[in-house]
């Protein structure tokens, strides 16, 4: 149990900030996941950027790596390019 009023704050910012990072981090997976099912090349390409937005805003807040988001876009890319 925390012991100053510091810390029982810290740990309702802590709490607060856990579920916002959750909900961007689902939000951007499921947007990957839609990108990934998506079998025309257009509409990937047309959703590809705002995809791309979301990951680097992950990476800007700290919620996944800079190397990871990178590495994410790769692979999508690498995707689009292998559609047809």
């Amino acid at each position: 149990m925390a012991n100053s009023s510091s810390a029982e704050k810290r740990i309702r910012q802590n709490e607060r900030h856990r579920l916002h990072n959750r909900y961007y981090a689902k939000t951007t997976r499921n947007a990957i996941r839609d990108l990934r099912n998506t079998t025309d090349k257009k509409t990937a390409e047309e959703g590809a950027p705002k995809v791309y937005a979301m990951i680097d805003k992950l990476a800007k807040i700290g919620v996944i790596h800079k190397n990871k988001a990178s590495n994410l876009k790769s692979g999508l890319q690498l995707f689009i390019n292998k559609l047809a």
